[in-house]
């Protein structure tokens, strides 16, 4: 088995990472996931994501990684409860008060144990099968040869699921004190105000309005800031090493990021499985990633030691390569009473998500390929005046392509 897992903060990022090509998605409820910054989902919206993901034939798995404290038991197990008829394939956990709860009130659950507790050896990987656990999500800072290792001592039955994309926390397996500590908000009940990311200075106490830099570099201070991991290039060494269950970071991503992340390493994976002796990376999938908002990329751990490379980025903030014009939606574009097809394309209707103009340079992406260019000439508003330009959030448009266009396709920025 091979599966793409990616991360949905909302139904809209949802639906985008199905249509992209995930096998799986993970998403949390409004409690007792790790990304309580996120959209995350309400009951209602649990029970309709499943059905959605199923009708599909993909899988649903819901993150319970935080760690409860007593009082917040009452909380899960009423909500474990009202959860049971979804239907969830699995449940994500890091805790064994929450393992043991939710094997209690959902005695066939499926859990998978999170990253958060670091399982770094086939000893406690055994151990929490034992316990009754499917699947392992192993911690970060595992090189492949350590994965290889786990993967030869544990029953063939016992799947192992490993981060290839997105986010890195310069914390191990990321938990960290640090949050809580200088703001209050726990990054272990999933608050995290990421000040890892921040720039510090140091004082000394007689000159008080004299603060100094901690400079790394000449580019600024970057001691806790980590670069952001990309293994798609290596895609094949990652499945050879018996990971199971590919993971994408970022449930406080853009639906952009989840769609365009989701079909790399899609098509990068499907390559691979189709020709695993001829195989050879396209490059080309690297732009595509480069398109996205992200820190400078690493690949992780699997080739190098934390203690020998930290991975730390050289400079804060992110890098943004292509802007995230609009989403494509079902075509009605015949109800204008324009041309709608002529020799230099057709009309197809989009929901605006950044400004677009005429004269602009546009691409668009679609499921299992990569950008198409063209030039942007015509747009008409959803009352099929012409305009020149497209500048309202949200707003229906429509634009001539010089190819097919379908719903749920992206237009993005050209080169």
């Amino acid at each position: 088995m091979t599966e793409l897992l990616s991360p949905a903060g909302n139904f809209e990022k949802l639906k985008a990472a199905i249509l992209y090509g995930a096998d799986a998605v993970y998403l949390a409820f409004n409690r007792f996931g790790m990304r309580s910054a996120a959209d995350n989902f309400t009951l209602d919206e649990l029970y309709e994501a499943a059905k959605y993901v199923h009708e599909r034939g993909k899988k649903l798995y819901l993150t319970l990684n935080t760690m409860p404290h007593s009082n917040e038991y009452v909380a899960l197990r009423e909500f474990l409860e009202s959860v049971k008829g979804a239907g969830l394939d699995a449940f994500i956990v890091a805790d064994l008060g929450v393992l043991t709860t939710v094997k209690e009130i959902i005695g066939d659950a499926e859990i998978h144990i999170s990253t958060q507790t670091s399982i770094v050896s086939a000893q406690t990987a055994k151990a929490y099968a034992a316990l009754g656990a499917k699947r392992l999500v192993l911690a970060r800072e595992l090189t492949l040869t350590q994965i290889r290792e786990i993967r030869e001592a544990l029953p063939d039955d016992i799947e192992l699921e490993a981060f290839v994309h997105g986010s890195m926390c310069v914390s191990y397996s990321g938990r960290c004190m640090l949050s809580h500590h200088l703001t209050g908000r726990d990054a272990n009940r999933g608050a995290c105000t990421q000040p890892c990311r921040w720039n510090y200075k140091i004082v000394e106490e007689k000159r008080p309005d004299m603060p100094l830099p901690i400079e790394e570099s000449e580019l600024g201070t970057f001691i806790m800031s980590s670069k952001d991991m990309c293994t798609v290039q290596m895609i094949d060494q990652l499945i050879e090493a018996g990971i199971n269950s590919f993971k994408i970071e970022g449930r406080m991503k853009s639906a952009y990021y989840t769609a365009v992340v989701t079909n790399a390493y899609r098509m990068a994976i499907d390559a691979y499985l189709a020709d695993k002796e001829g195989y050879s990376f396209d490059t080309r999938i690297l732009d595509e990633l480069d398109s996205v908002s992200h820190r400078e990329y690493c690949t992780g751990y699997y080739l190098d030691e934390p203690t020998d490379e930290a991975q730390l980025a050289s400079s804060t903030g992110y890098i943004r390569e292509k802007a995230y014009f609009a989403t494509a939606l079902e075509n009605d574009a015949d109800r204008l009473g324009l041309d709608t097809e002529n020799e230099h394309g057709r009309l197809f209707k989009f929901i605006q998500r950044n400004k677009v103009k005429c004269g602009d340079t546009a691409q668009i992406i679609s499921p299992r390929r990569l950008g198409v260019q063209f030039d942007v000439t015509e747009l008409y508003d959803e009352n099929g005046a012409q305009i020149e330009s497209a500048p309202h959030p949200s707003m229906i448009f429509y634009v001539r392509v010089p190819f097919e266009v379908n719903e749920g396709d992206i237009m993005r920025s050209g080169e």
